[in-house]
């Protein structure tokens, strides 16, 4: 490899024709993005609604804003390419390349992200077309952006305490149910006597869906709120601990051979051997279980608990409220994305040398 080309890497600029015409392309569909939310924003101003919908106003402020952020990105990628290949043809230094790539990253992060924008801004633009300006899709089961906005701004008090009673049942629930999981695979997949008496428990009750022991459970515990973290915690331990078990199961026995050539005792083995080796497919069961958390506390909260998204979701389908459940199902998608995001950044700091193999 060249010096040159290697220059070229540690800037994050393109070391050949191929990677060049993709950044070029990043960039031109930065520009198109903010052409895209300009006519939607043009839609909104100039083509007159069939009914009043509050927040239009709004919807044009956000539709303009995201105008100025598209191109902000296409004309700072434009000019960061020439200016990084003019200082790179003139010899820059190998400190101020060092110095200059992170900002280039987080540019590339953003140019990346370019095509979302002009996803949006066309699906958007549609969506309002179909609902405000045409009326295509019924009144009251489909609503145009402005409601949702309108949803944020008047009935934030309500959806944001909806979201912080999920999290906080989904943190008791999904924390208790990984643990436990975590502790049973590690003692099934080491410990052939408790394998004997877990195993057939675990394949019997594991299958069933946490949501059938609903009426079981708000019938032995005290209150909905633990019967709902119960649920939650059943079916969280059920993936991790089938992973877990499976990870440890198939550690390479000459690990074990080799600690304990070296004088290594059980707790060992277990707790330096078994599980750093197991901990990929732990990771595994660990997203499984986030995902069948999620599920089961959506369904928990509409049967039994009077707060969080699920109690909310319930309550605008019952008011008729449809602008207020897409707002809803729309917060339920960010925060579950969230948390999936995290745990990958968990995993990527705790299994560095994995990192690449599976991206979120």
């Amino acid at each position: 490899m060249s010096t040159q080309t290697q220059t070229l890497e540690l800037a994050g600029l393109p070391a050949n024709a191929e990677l060049a015409t993709r950044e070029h392309g990043k960039r031109l569909v930065a520009l198109l993005a903010a052409l895209g939310w300009l006519g939607g924003a043009a839609v909104t101003q100039w083509w007159p609604a069939l009914d009043d919908w509050p927040y239009t106003r709004e919807l044009l402020i956000l539709k303009l804003v995201l105008a100025v952020l598209s191109l902000a990105i296409g004309v700072a990628g434009w000019r960061s390419g020439a200016s990084a290949q003019a200082q790179t043809h003139a010899g820059s230094g190998r400190l101020e390349v060092w110095f200059k790539a992170w900002l280039r990253a987080r540019l590339n992060t953003w140019l990346s992200a370019a095509a979302w924008l002009l996803a949006l801004s066309l699906g958007i633009t549609a969506w309002e077309i179909a609902t405000a300006q045409l009326e295509w899709l019924p009144r009251p089961f489909f609503a145009p952006p402005q409601a949702l906005i309108a949803v944020y701004a008047d009935d934030l008090p309500r959806l944001a305490a909806s979201v912080a009673h999920s999290f906080v049942l989904l943190a008791y629930g999904y924390a208790a149910g990984a643990l436990t999981g975590f502790v049973i695979g590690v003692a099934i997949g080491w410990s052939k006597a408790v394998g004997y008496w877990l195993h057939p428990v675990l394949r019997l009750v594991g299958p069933l869906p946490a949501t059938a022991w609903l009426p079981l459970a708000f019938f032995f515990f005290p209150s909905s709120f633990s019967a709902s973290v119960f649920l939650i915690a059943l079916a969280t331990a059920f993936p991790v601990a089938v992973l877990t078990w499976s990870g440890v199961a198939s550690v390479n026995s000459a690990y074990y051979d080799v600690a304990r050539t070296l004088g290594a005792k059980p707790s060992f083995l277990i707790l330096r051997v078994a599980i750093p080796a197991a901990l990929p497919s732990v990771f595994v069961g660990l997203f499984m279980g986030l995902g069948a958390s999620f599920a089961v506390l959506i369904v928990a909260e509409m049967m039994g608990v009077k707060a969080g998204l699920g109690w909310y979701l319930q309550w605008a389908q019952g008011w008729a409220a449809y602008s207020n459940m897409y707002a809803a199902l729309l917060v339920m998608a960010l925060m579950c994305s969230g948390l999936i995001t995290l745990l990958f950044r968990v995993r990527d700091r705790l299994l560095a040398w994995q990192k690449g193999m599976l991206k979120w």
